[in-house]
């Protein structure tokens, strides 16, 4: 539950951001820069999104960024700021910055104190990897249930191991006979429900409040009940944002509750997951088996007792990557620019205190 402190901060962010919102800006006075870092290539916007902004808009000012040198000059007059983080000691370059788009749908990287104060409106890209996420957890949730790791294990012994998997505890299993907790059901989950419910999984989640209209999910639990909704669950998903009320939401007590023949998949951040209780569950057997595309440190270091945890299948952060992406994200960038421009209320605001 939010303290009396976060609501007021949150009611004063909300005030700051609709003041700054008054400020908006015309095609022929907007000055957007586009600038993301990643050593992953994906990440970076491709020339095609300031191209297609070009010429929808030729009239407007529009720096696409491949390097650092030029951010401090770019940010000194920019007005939109398109990437997935901008620090603190960035932000006091841009003083006449009135809006971020995180081209990520996490935004715990901007949720520090100088931004939230400042009344910057803020957005994401809820909904463009949905899609793509929930595909990818599909392919997961199949892989643990057909056990498809130990197939792929015996194949490297060149062993025709069909009774070996068969006597396995859980021996394969139909998606249609388990129960799915999804824990976090915004677009992503929501996603996730749906392609769930198709394969005719049960499906229960977990949400802040304990409520959802999701027409796919049979029962809602709140966040104070969540060991009950583990207790009760052969797969779970995270898939809930990166806050302060959900770092190491799944550790030791939480693993203690679930069932010896259940699956986790963390498609969400790595700061979910105690890794430590993960790695000691996983070489116990408390569980049956998991799989994540993401970690505590990215990349995972070579040393990280994940590697060599039996049952454990790591994707690395490409959840939500495909050829679509950056099509997906610059929709969703025109969208959202021509809402400035007339005036309305932006798609995908975030509050910055709730941390999505």
């Amino acid at each position: 539950m939010a303290s009396t402190n976060s609501t007021s901060n949150s009611a004063n962010s909300t005030a700051n951001a609709s003041t700054r919102a008054k400020q908006r800006t015309t095609p022929d006075n907007t000055h957007l820069v586009i600038a993301v870092w990643h050593p992953f290539d994906q990440w970076r916007p491709p020339a095609q999104m300031s191209d297609a902004l070009r010429r929808k808009w030729p009239q407007m000012r529009i720096d696409h960024l491949e390097t650092l040198d030029q951010f401090e000059g770019a940010l000194k007059d920019c007005d939109i700021f398109v990437g997935y983080s901008i620090r603190p000691k960035q932000l006091a370059w841009a003083p006449h910055l009135k809006w971020i788009h995180s081209t990520a749908a996490g935004i715990a990287q901007l949720a520090y104190p100088e931004l939230i104060q400042s009344g910057i409106l803020v957005t994401n890209a809820s909904g463009v990897h949905s899609a793509t996420i929930g595909e990818h957890v599909l392919g997961l949730l199949i892989a643990l249930a057909r056990r498809f790791i130990d197939s792929m294990n015996f194949q490297r012994e060149k062993h025709w191991a069909q009774q070996e998997i068969w006597d396995t505890h859980p021996s394969p299993q139909l998606l249609s006979d388990g129960t799915l907790l999804i824990v976090g059901l915004g677009s992503v989950g929501s996603e996730i429900a749906d392609r769930a419910a198709q394969m005719g999984m049960k499906i229960h989640a977990v949400t802040r409040s304990g409520k959802s209209q999701h027409k796919n999910v049979l029962k809602i639990y709140p966040e104070t009940e969540l060991h009950q909704a583990l207790a009760e669950a052969d797969y779970i998903v995270l898939a809930a944002p990166e806050t302060n009320d959900t770092f190491h939401l799944i550790g030791t007590p939480e693993f203690a509750v679930m069932k010896k023949s259940a699956y986790l998949v963390n498609i969400a951040r790595g700061s979910l997951i105690d890794e430590a209780a993960f790695a000691q569950a996983l070489q116990a057997r408390a569980i049956a088996g998991a799989a994540i595309d993401v970690a505590s440190e990215e990349p995972l270091p070579p040393e990280s007792l994940l590697w060599t945890c039996p049952n454990l299948l790591i994707t690395p952060h490409l959840a939500a990557a495909s050829i679509h992406l950056w099509q997906r994200q610059t929709e969703l960038l025109i969208a959202n620019l021509e809402r400035w421009f007339d005036g309305r209320e932006l798609l995908n605001q975030v509050d910055l205190t709730r941390g999505y």
